[in-house]
């Protein structure tokens, strides 16, 4: 997948594929739940019957997350179901040939309908653009599909929208799937995503406290974005093909004075170094709340019973 990182490199992409003609969509896409992938499908079909190659069109960071942070109101964050790199490589993975990263700023924010559609998009060799059916664009977002349409026909571009995606009565979106995940309810975020959420990252040197308590954890770089989750989880782990069975932590470890979150991964029956590579780590079942504990001690003893109760699970 060719991805087009800001308005810089539109001219790039234009000159190395002068002769491709593109079927686009617009979107933050977090999760790349069953509604988005409904939107890709429909893309699909247009992209058969025309010849032509899809581009995923999204935002980064997040409006709100843009707004909270020129708040000052970091706290006010809304969460992430996953981080833009784990966004691209979901899309490589259902085949999308291009994707553009738009970066959401100050200039953006303030562009209005009209100079988006004309400094942008129109640069994109667009032939036919999909679109959801609440999406909204430009300064103060007076931007709709009527306005999306008109500019369309002038320009020789199709625009359609796709309808709601719903599942049992009820709209799937990022917000409902950061919701149910919120509130533990990974059987409705995992239906609404059409697969298990999952996070995936490199494994990364700690402060080594795990091994020193005879405790070994796979250590995961986390962004700066905040995740839906907070606790201790029964979890299942995929590194290099081969499946295994843990308990996570996912907080800022108060006990040892931390400030940041860490994904601490603790592998039942597992004592191989794998600092460097990637570890998809799937949220089964929550146990408790990160909590602070007297002494190392205390912490220990839990993180045992924590263990136990994983492995009970597991039989």
């Amino acid at each position: 997948m060719y991805l087009i990182r800001g308005t810089n490199n539109i001219e790039l992409f234009r000159s190395n594929f002068p002769e491709i003609s593109t079927v686009a969509t617009i979107g933050n896409f977090d999760g790349l739940h069953l509604g988005h992938q409904q939107i890709l499908k429909t893309m699909q079909e247009e992209a058969d019957i025309h010849r032509l190659k899809r581009l995923i069109i999204f935002t980064e960071p997040h409006a709100q997350e843009f707004f909270s942070e020129a708040a000052g109101l970091e706290t006010s964050k809304p969460p992430r179901i996953f981080p833009w790199q784990e966004k691209v490589r979901k899309m490589k993975e259902f085949g999308v040939e291009f994707a553009f990263f738009l970066k959401f700023n100050n200039q953006l924010r303030s562009m209005t309908p009209e100079d988006f559609l004309n400094q942008i998009l129109l640069r994109l060799h667009i032939k036919k653009l999909v679109i959801g059916d609440d999406f909204r664009f430009g300064a103060n977002r007076e931007g709709d599909f009527s306005l999306l349409k008109n500019w369309g026909t002038q320009n020789s571009i199709e625009v359609s929208n796709t309808e709601t995606y719903e599942i049992d009565g009820e709209r799937v979106s990022s917000t409902r799937i950061r919701e149910a995940l919120t509130e533990n309810n990974f059987e409705k975020a995992n239906k609404f995503l059409g697969r298990p959420f999952t996070y995936s990252g490199k494994v990364v040197y700690g402060n080594q406290l795990g091994g020193q308590l005879g405790i070994p954890t796979a250590n995961l770089w986390l962004p700066k974005n905040k995740l839906p989750i907070s606790g201790v989880y029964i979890v299942k782990a995929l590194l290099d093909k081969k499946k295994l069975r843990g308990i996570a932590n996912m907080g800022i470890r108060p006990t040892v004075g931390g400030d940041s979150p860490v994904l601490e991964v603790h592998l039942l029956n597992f004592s191989e170094k794998i600092y460097g590579k990637r570890l998809t780590v799937e949220f089964l079942k929550k146990v408790r709340d990160e909590k602070k504990f007297e002494n190392l001690n205390a912490l220990k003893d839990q993180i045992f019973k924590d263990i136990s109760t994983a492995e009970s699970y597991f039989v």
